[in-house]
């Protein structure tokens, strides 16, 4: 059975962000099959070697998401 997009928009919102978070669930579980172009995984090694090479200059997610927050 096929479903298509006018399907899906006859969902509620709520529905919509529960499918959206179970699709996202399901690729989560096979990183491996995820393709990550040459250009972002160049980027993602040298953050990560910068993080290493300084580590005191990074925060944590908490701190992070608390700054974002506090901005509203």
């Amino acid at each position: 059975m096929a479903i298509s997009a006018a399907d899906l928009l006859e969902l509620s919102v709520e529905e919509r962000i529960n499918l959206v978070g179970e699709i996202w669930d399901s690729i989560a579980e096979v990183p491996e099959q995820v393709e990550v172009s040459s250009e972002v995984r160049e980027l993602l090694e040298k953050r990560l070697l910068d993080h290493r090479s300084n580590p005191q200059t990074s925060s944590p997610w908490k701190e992070i998401r608390a700054r974002i927050l506090a901005r509203r």
